[in-house]
């Protein structure tokens, strides 16, 4: 099994930075297949979900502002999801938390009283990366389990509500240039055992990634790692 994250940032931002991000994840997808992949190659699931025949692998792409991260495994029934998303002020934020996220969520994301933005980020990157695992889309966040513990002896951190038939390991990193642009990214592997992606930069510049949670989820709860910040 071999496990990757391809992340590129994009060094001119402004026009056409979301078609430059676009074709940059399929570069990134054919350096790590090591090969050239184009989109005609590509067939998709009943949902939508992209995937290439033939081959023992899957992989997910996702793109936000100047940044492209590509996940990507190899191996036999092995799947990955990933999502990132600029951390900037979002209007409707609360609203949507509102409608979508678990109460254990929805009081994570206050602190003294005050909603804070990083903290949605991480719930929703988070959801985002599990409902891509599944194939599904944004559409579909009600059916994404909650992210933070509501049980007494580990209340407010990080955990996976729900039942699976399949390990689960998902991580989630904060990217920073450190002149204030950051991006919230999640990435899950399925079928295997927690093992951490290779991550690689395909761009001349890199931004600085700090894992900030680990979270597995494993068929018998009783194996279930609650993570720590």
């Amino acid at each position: 099994m071999s496990y990757y994250l391809g992340l590129s940032i994009l060094s001119n931002k402004g026009a056409g930075q979301k078609k430059l991000t676009s074709t940059e994840a399929w570069r990134i997808l054919s350096q790590l297949e090591g090969r050239s992949i184009g989109e005609k190659e590509i067939r998709r699931e009943i949902q939508g979900r992209p995937f290439l025949p033939g081959r023992e692998l899957d992989f997910n792409i996702a793109h936000s502002g100047a940044l492209t991260a590509v996940s990507l495994v190899r191996g036999i029934n092995l799947r990955t999801g990933c999502d990132v998303e600029r951390i900037r002020p979002r209007i409707k934020a609360e609203g949507i938390a509102e409608n979508y996220f678990s109460s254990s969520e929805k009081d994570y994301l206050f602190t003294e009283g005050r909603f804070d933005e990083t903290r949605f980020y991480e719930i929703w990157t988070l959801k985002e990366c599990f409902l891509k695992l599944r194939g599904l889309s944004v559409f579909d966040m009600a059916a994404s389990p909650s992210f933070i513990s509501d049980g007494s002896s580990c209340k407010g951190h990080f955990a996976f509500s729900a039942a699976v038939s399949s390990p689960l390991s998902f991580r989630l990193y904060e990217l920073s240039d450190g002149k204030g642009e950051r991006y919230m990214l999640a990435t899950v592997l399925e079928g295997a055992a927690e093992t951490p992606p290779v991550i690689r930069w395909f761009s001349q510049s890199a931004l600085v990634c700090k894992m900030i949670a680990e979270i597995k989820a494993a068929p018998n709860p009783a194996e279930t790692v609650s993570p720590k910040r």
